[in-house]
């Protein structure tokens, strides 16, 4: 299992290799840290809200998500690629260690050799401009393979016709290449021109540009990157020579003169951040979309979805264009497909954070509802899995949840498909956090719905329905609802058998509800709960552990109280009992004139 290295966006394959133990020993190091730190707060002492509380358990289950198993290390390739890396001349000359290596780090092709380049590069944007010896060395030993692999490319193109074709030389394959179009690959062009790339440099963020595109953006002013939109710390441009040299054998490989690079390169007035071509492209979809044409708007809003899937710069792009006002308009169309369409084109146009805003602002809400309820199950579906992505920023929850979206996402929660009910309960889960939601998903009936989901054949719902449970549980209509649904044998049942997230969840409701009322405790005594929660108590999760002490606690309290009532009761008994008994005596005869 690879690692990216600490503030890398892109991951290098060849850094993940050469410092895997320093990597994966860092990574458990904070996620341990982290998670120690978290679990040593004590949520139930401190005087804050349920939902900040919940965000902590969620935030603390991450981490230990995180701790997963990882692969066994491959002790050969670390030593290959270490050994080509210090130049051994044994391997770096050894071209079956080199192809073993690139089939290994899957670098066999002009894209992912880009994408390496791109990681390493990333490094030298982000120490500033001074790579230093070690990136310097990681250089070359990626130069290394991707020579290798480009001979291989040549040979196989080779004899691509069969054998009878194998003897054709470089020279003659170019000859025939001359009479084709090659299509140039996407990370060779500029993402500001479009074209094939003269010049490649990397910018502080580390996206390449072509130096001229970079600098006419730079010149006119801007002071972000033109892809990522982010602001860029420094104006320095680190020449990309990997790329450059990948694009310099691309072109010689299919008979292309190789670009020349410009050393006075022209300031234009301005330089979109979008080519135009794509523009071009975005505004025609939206003419669709806007020309009254059902068939139209419905295939233009298809597209769109399909565009805003692909990538975040499509993303930024179609929201920039003015779609998202057009697309809500379309959620309330009479036709089903078109109502899909648009509500998935907002789904993926949402994944941009920016975004999110612009859809709430755009009145989407009341629109994916009407999704939600009217559409067909696709769209309803995806219309639950939006309202998840916008309500993770906290003030559209409550917009959110005001808008009656939660009654048909309990009822999508009841009768979806499997990937229904799961965007149903992954976007109630989010909206409860905020304590004013719980009560309007008790009311739309969330309670006995999740019940019946935890008695189902497969199981395929318990983690969501338990989850949701334990945040209900601390609203007092929850409360009551769950207690009503007498859930307290299957919550026992759960302690005592399910999973570490569902035993702690279980035990979370059931600390909820005994919380001021001891029929609970008492029920749960009944059946048998000590062993199970002495064993969470000891070998649960963190939040596990706390549930059950808080059980143990009360049901200790609970135990003694009722002793101490029985003792109470035994001795008015006996008191009752003296006093009849002294009642039932004959008086005595103290005088005998009295008989």
């Amino acid at each position: 299992m690879l690692f990216n290295p600490p503030g890398i966006s892109s991951p290098s394959v060849l850094i993940a290799v050469l410092e895997r133990e320093q990597i994966m020993s860092k990574f458990y190091e904070v996620t341990a840290r982290l998670e120690q730190s978290l679990a040593a707060i004590s949520c139930d002492q401190l005087d804050i809200s349920d939902e900040v509380k919940e965000q902590v358990e969620l935030v603390l289950a991450q981490f230990r998500r995180a701790k997963g198993r990882v692969d066994e290390p491959d002790i050969k390739l670390y030593e290959d690629v270490l050994s080509l890396y210090n130049n051994n001349s044994d391997v770096a000359t050894n071209p079956a260690v080199i192809r073993q290596l690139a089939e290994k780090l899957e670098l066999m092709g002009i894209a992912e050799l880009t994408q390496e380049s791109l990681a390493l590069h990333e490094m030298v944007a982000a120490s500033g401009g001074d790579p230093g010896g070690r990136i310097e060395k990681m250089s070359m030993l990626l130069k290394k393979i991707k020579d290798y692999v480009q001979t291989e490319n040549l040979v196989y193109d080779n004899n691509v016709g069969g054998k009878g074709h194998s003897s054709k030389s470089s020279k003659q394959v170019t000859n025939e290449r001359n009479h084709q179009t090659p299509v140039i690959p996407d990370d060779f062009r500029c993402p500001v021109s479009l074209e094939l790339m003269k010049d490649p440099v990397i910018v502080s963020t580390g996206q390449t540009y072509d130096r001229s595109s970079i600098e006419k953006w730079l010149q006119a002013g801007h002071k972000t990157c033109p892809k990522t939109q982010q602001s860029l710390t420094s104006t320095v441009l680190t020449p990309n020579y990997v790329l450059r040299s990948l694009i310099e054998q691309w072109c010689e490989a299919n008979g292309i003169e190789p670009p020349k690079r410009s050393s006075n390169p022209e300031p234009s007035k301005s330089v979109s951040a979008y080519a135009p071509a794509e523009r071009s492209k975005i505004q025609t979809l939206l003419q669709r979309l806007t020309s009254g044409n059902p068939e139209d708007q419905r295939t233009a809003a298809g597209e769109i979805r399909l565009l805003a899937k692909r990538n975040a710069d499509n993303r930024v792009a179609i929201a920039e264009a003015g779609a998202i006002p057009l697309l809500v308009g379309l959620l309330s169309v009479p036709d089903s497909r078109t109502q899909e369409n648009a509500v998935t084109a907002l789904l993926n146009l949402s994944i941009y954070e920016n975004n999110k805003g612009s859809i709430v602002s755009s009145g989407a809400i009341p629109g994916i509802v009407h999704v939600l309820k009217k559409g067909s199950m696709e769209a309803r579906e995806n219309a639950a899995a939006t309202l998840f992505s916008l309500s993770v920023i906290d003030e559209n929850k409550v917009t959110i949840g005001a808008s009656g979206a939660i009654p048909p996402l309990v009822t999508l929660l009841s009768e979806g498909t499997q990937r229904g009910k799961k965007d149903a309960a992954t976007a109630l889960f989010n909206l409860c956090i905020y304590q004013g939601n719980k009560g309007k998903a008790v009311r739309a009936g969330a309670v006995p719905t999740l019940m019946q989901l935890l008695t189902e054949p497969n199981g395929s719902m318990v983690d969501e329905a338990l989850a949701i449970l334990a945040i209900l549980s601390s609203h007092p209509d929850g409360k009551a609802a769950i207690g009503a649904a007498e859930a307290v044998p299957f919550l026992v049942e759960f302690i005592a058998s399910g999973s570490p997230r569902n035993k702690e969840n279980a035990a979370a409701v059931l600390v909820h509800l005994s919380s001021g009322d001891q029929q609970y405790l008492a029920k749960a005594r009944e059946l048998d709960v000590m062993a199970p929660l002495l064993d969470l108590a000891q070998n649960g999760t963190d939040r596990g552990k706390r549930k059950a002490a808080q059980l143990l606690e009360r049901i200790s309290r609970f135990l003694e109280q009722q002793q101490q009532e029985q003792e109470e009761e035994q001795e008015v008994e006996v008191q009752t009992q003296n006093e009849l008994n002294d009642a039932a005596q004959p008086p005595l005869i103290t005088n005998m004139d009295d008989t």
